[in-house]
């Protein structure tokens, strides 16, 4: 496993997922160029325990494919982690969707890395990415990892299962609303399964990527130790916090009914697609990732405890 210090770019690297990849790929000593559209020194990127990591922000806007030559000169690698604002609720009239972001954004990178030289490309997918997916997202995250398999560089593609941690617009959600309500709202049944996996986990299993000559060219399922339904993570989650609150489940087709008028928004604070996406299953095959990449994995329980147990 290579340990040579590289100039890596992260784009996305302002956000959840990505911001995780920068923070790890720094703490290995890597010189790390986080691509951001909001400007020089954007906030959020530095966030999680220990010192902050210091990074060179290049402006770049995937939107405009002829601003990211210029911040991907002298890049060795480069980390793609595209996501919209308020993903997964899509603003169309704002270009925030899956297509003009995840999809046509991840081409424009793809061509971009190629003709200044970039050699090696990680891309953060989503489990379920297929040419005949059922649904949109994982059809524009497919359009993606075709451009990242045609571009001509050495890559490997990853494809996370449910994602949680500090500073995610998911579980904390819920888990926030638990502070003011008697119990904790859950659109759907909550029997959807998940492979939940730590933020930080997927940092390092990204960088891992990057060192492991084993990965080139490979495409790797990811997700966490166990499969759990949501109900059991929010429970997981609500005992790690020392609160006892009851799960009131919204039916999924009364949410959609009542944030359909929302779509008229410029940006809608949800879309029933966007509750399609809640509540869908995101189950994966972690063999081919334990084979490549071993590196033992927070199960939830610890995981959770790092952020969200009550401090003394």
């Amino acid at each position: 496993m290579s340990t040579d210090p590289r100039v890596v770019a992260v784009a996305g690297g302002t956000g959840f997922v990505g911001g995780a990849i920068a923070r790890e790929l720094a703490a290995r000593g890597h010189h790390v160029v986080v691509l951001t559209h909001r400007g020089p020194r954007p906030s959020g990127v530095a966030t999680g325990s220990g010192p902050a990591p210091v990074f060179e922000y290049r402006r770049a806007d995937v939107t405009k494919p002829e601003s990211l030559a210029e911040a991907l000169a002298g890049v060795d690698a480069l980390f793609i982690s595209l996501a919209f604002r308020n993903s997964p609720i899509e603003a169309p009239r704002r270009g925030q969707t899956f297509e003009k972001v995840d999809a046509a954004g991840t081409e424009a990178l793809a061509v971009a890395a190629k003709a200044t030289g970039v050699k090696r490309l990680v891309y953060i997918s989503g489990a379920g990415a297929a040419p005949d997916a059922p649904r949109h997202w994982f059809r524009a995250k497919w359009r993606a990892e075709e451009a990242i398999r045609g571009s001509g560089i050495v890559y490997t593609i990853l494809r996370p299962s449910w994602v949680y941690g500090p500073g995610d617009r998911s579980l904390n959600l819920f888990l926030g609303l638990s502070r003011w309500l008697p119990f904790v709202p859950q659109i759907g049944n909550g029997r959807q399964l998940m492979a939940p996996v730590f933020v930080a986990d997927v940092g390092a299993l990204a960088t891992d990527a990057l060192e492991t000559p084993a990965t080139d060219n490979a495409t790797l399922e990811v997700g966490g130790p166990q499969t759990l339904t949501m109900d059991e993570i929010i429970r997981t989650a609500l005992r790690t916090m020392g609160r006892r609150r009851p799960i009131l489940h919204a039916p999924v087709l009364l949410m959609k009914i009542a944030t359909a008028p929302l779509t008229l928004l410029p940006s809608p604070p949800m879309r029933p697609s966007a509750i399609d996406f809640v509540v869908q299953s995101a189950q994966v095959d972690t063999g081919p990732l334990q084979a490549t990449l071993p590196r033992a994995l927070m199960p939830l329980s610890e995981a959770l405890a790092t952020y969200l147990a009550p401090r003394r």
